[in-house]
């Protein structure tokens, strides 16, 4: 028999972690090839592992709610036949990429130090001195010494959950507690007092629940949408602009068609999917709004995919119309009904979330007028459809007529886009619905 290690798929082109929601087998159970073996939550969505032997499985390596890197192993499995192979120490990242961390404050040491004169000890080779991206830099972002921290991982290996926990609790190790050893005073002229030591940063204190308060556990795809919005609002320079439509003539055609329609395809029409279509129209005109920051460079996607945003009870899924461009309004209404069925019975797939180039969101399905939606990093910009509104309005002649009015709101990155463009865009969105009726537009 052999031991093979089971390591994090990468499961969609820009994953880079996943976090192990639950584990679908235990030590000793018997498993096939290609039979799930955890659920892993990434890009909001869980997605299973599958094993790619048959055999029994060894040991798991990481526990339920902790995140790896794509290529870490996970759990490792005993194969039947072939003779016995020793198999390497499991280790958080394999080969030679993996991480030493220095103590937080202090500069990093090469592999020649600790020698007879160095200013550093020679970090130990366990596992505790290894870590994974996650611990990384949730130590570097929180300014935590790993050195300090007791882990509950795998012979002792440091999680992101040990770290959570001593965030929330606000008990934070920094460089200089009492671990660290303080260095020796010069001799100074007269007794001095020893110098105070900086005041640590504040840390937020932990919220309390109170009697009657209700406790919900922070899900896996809850986690992921927090820690995608945080990242957008951190990383994108935010800016807002809005145009306000007349679809008087779009209204009047739908509610034409859309009982024929409904008996014809079995699925409604919905002015979602003219106001996708004109979006998709119109980024093919700027194809600046379908773009996306990449640190030394702006990359233009040419293909046109539109994310759209579905809500269900407890969570937030962003599914994609691929290639919407090139679909008619009916492609389109379909698509958007299929999807959001998918996600409101769990059945959303990794490769259904992947490759978004704008996000159109139907803030207007549930009554808002306003909004200012938060991009869908790493995308540019993200537009608020919202509700359609019958008000009196000044026509060119000077009357006063009841119009159906809408305004979409759109939230841009402002290191890629500016004003100018972004005006241009929504005014020639805003042309190409106000002009589509039933006498100049088709849904087929």
């Amino acid at each position: 028999m052999a031991i093979e290690n089971i390591k994090m798929p990468q499961l969609g082109e820009s994953v880079t972690e996943g976090t192990i929601e639950k584990w679908l087998v235990q030590p000793g159970d018997h498993v096939n090839k290609y039979d799930p073996l955890a659920e892993v939550n990434t890009d909001k969505v869980t997605a299973e592992v599958p094993s790619s032997f048959t055999g029994t499985v060894k040991e798991l390596i990481a526990s339920e709610g902790e995140t790896l890197a794509v290529g870490e192993v996970v759990c490792t499995i005993e194969t039947e036949g072939g003779d016995a192979a020793p198999v390497e120490e499991a280790k958080p990242v394999s080969g030679d990429k993996a991480t030493e961390m220095p103590a937080a404050g202090s500069k990093p040491t090469s592999k020649l130090e600790g020698t007879e004169g160095s200013s550093q000890p020679v970090k130990p080779s366990g596992s505790k001195g290894r870590y994974s991206p996650a611990v990384l830099r949730l130590a570097q972002d929180n300014d935590i010494d790993l050195a300090q921290v007791e882990g509950s991982g795998n012979e002792g290996r440091i999680t992101r959950k040990d770290l959570m926990k001593l965030i929330d609790s606000g008990n934070i190790p920094k460089a200089g507690d009492a671990k660290t050893a303080p260095a020796p005073q010069q001799e100074q002229p007269a007794p001095q007092a020893a110098p105070a030591q900086e005041a640590p940063k504040a840390a937020a204190a932990p919220i309390q629940s109170a009697p009657g308060d209700i406790e919900i556990p922070i899900t896996g795809v809850r986690k992921a949408i927090a820690a995608n919005m945080l990242k957008s609002k951190h990383e994108a320079p935010h800016a807002w602009m809005m145009i306000e439509v007349d679809v008087t003539n779009l209204v009047q055609y739908r509610d034409s068609i859309k009982g024929e329609f409904k008996k014809k395809e079995g699925f409604n029409i919905t002015y979602f999917a003219f106001f996708v279509k004109a979006v998709s129209q119109a980024l093919k005109e700027f194809p600046m709004m379908n773009s996306m920051w990449a640190g030394d460079k702006i990359i233009q996607k040419k293909d046109i995919n539109i994310s759209i945003a579905v809500a269900s009870d407890s969570a937030l899924f962003v599914p994609v119309i691929k290639n919407s461009d090139e679909k008619s309004v009916k492609g389109i209404g379909k698509e958007v009904n299929e999807l959001a069925l998918k996600a409101r019975s769990g059945k959303l797939k990794s490769a259904d979330m992947q490759g978004g180039t704008f996000t159109v969101n139907n803030t207007g399905s549930f009554g808002s007028v306003q909004s200012m939606g938060i991009i869908n990093h790493p995308q540019a910009a993200i537009m608020q459809v919202e509700s359609i509104v019958k008000r009196p309005v000044i026509m060119d002649n000077g009357m006063i007529a009841a119009r159906d009015m809408v305004n979409l709101c759109l939230s841009l990155d402002h290191r890629v886009l500016d004003g100018l463009v972004c005006g241009q865009f929504l005014a020639r969105v805003k042309e190409i619905l106000e002009n589509m009726s039933k006498e100049n537009t088709s849904v087929y």
